[in-house]
């Protein structure tokens, strides 16, 4: 606790391999940065191998928790995640398109959303994030991030974008409707891939309440379960050109952009189902052909959206 009664997070940082000047620099870049989506950094200590990010203190925890819980009594309800899953969006735009130097967060998971009080979503551990000038539409970095979570570039090699972390946000959508991780074990001891499921039944025109969390016993509307799944379809596209800018996610889940059925990702087509493990097999997304982003269309009656809000 702060004098001023506030209470705080306090997270010890290991395996830090920045120089200290560069730890400063960045920490005092995202020290700047003050939107209602994200984490507020209230401060930080780097005293030779010791380094603490200080935060405000979150009373809900991370999202991961209510997703994952076994009771009934403690799921989410249905407008609580569409407005975790716009939120979180909106948290990304401003990184990607607001700030003064474009930030890739490069970790997007459940784990790394953080609930206030409200269950408004801050994104969280964007503190050592990737900063790319605008100058630069790429950076080459080492690979970080969760398995389940990365865009395919990841593994390819290719040089990343924030459109990286549109892929791993697509992902934690999936989770976010249907309340399961999204590799899950049956009883009959084979893994099954929660998105693969999902693809098919969208772009079969399948009954998408088969997709909610079944303690929520049904009650969502329907539309918006269709429009969650089917931005979900659309970020885990392996081609990055493919993918809709966060901006453009913001707008899709306002309503003020339409959405055409998105197809089955060739990497979710060939996905390998083991017993034990579930193995993901990508192609680079740079041996993908260009294509026309064909997934939104401006309805008549759409009006301006704001795709960010500060605080």
């Amino acid at each position: 606790m702060l004098a001023d009664s506030s209470v705080i997070a306090v997270k010890q940082l290991e395996r830090i391999n920045q120089g200290e000047k560069q730890f400063r620099t960045e920490v005092s870049t995202i020290g700047t940065i003050q939107h209602v989506n994200l984490v507020r950094l209230r401060g930080f200590c780097s005293d030779g191998a010791r380094k603490f990010l200080v935060y405000d203190y979150m009373p809900k925890g991370s999202l991961d928790a209510h997703l994952v819980h076994e009771s009934n009594s403690d799921a989410l309800d249905w407008k609580t995640r569409y407005q975790i899953a716009l939120g979180t969006a909106r948290g990304l735009v401003y990184l990607h398109e607001k700030c003064r130097d474009c930030i890739i967060h490069c970790d997007i998971k459940p784990e790394n959303i953080l609930l206030d009080a409200e269950f408004c979503p801050k994104v969280a551990d964007f503190g050592l994030a990737k900063l790319v000038g605008r100058d630069f539409s790429r950076v080459l970095t080492t690979m970080r991030g969760r398995r389940g979570y990365l865009a395919p570039e990841w593994i390819s090699g290719v040089a990343i974008t924030p459109k990286a972390d549109v892929y791993s946000y697509g992902m934690m959508l999936f989770e976010i409707v249907s309340g399961r991780r999204n590799s899950q074990q049956s009883e009959d001891g084979k893994v099954r891939f929660i998105p693969t499921w999902a693809a098919s039944l969208i772009t079969e025109g399948g009954d998408v309440l088969s997709l909610l969390d079944p303690r929520l016993n049904g009650v969502a509307p329907v539309e918006e379960i269709s429009r969650l799944s089917k931005v979900a379809c659309w970020c885990i596209q392996d081609a990055e050109t493919q993918r809709p800018s966060m901006g453009q996610v913001v707008q899709m889940l306002e309503g003020v952009l339409d959405l055409h059925v998105p197809p089955v990702p060739r990497s979710l087509q060939v996905l390998v189902d083991e017993q034990e493990h579930v193995l993901l097999l990508s192609e680079s997304s740079s041996a993908e052909s260009s294509q026309s982003r064909s997934y939104i269309s401006t309805p008549s009656h759409a009006k301006s959206s704001t795709s960010s809000t500060t605080s």
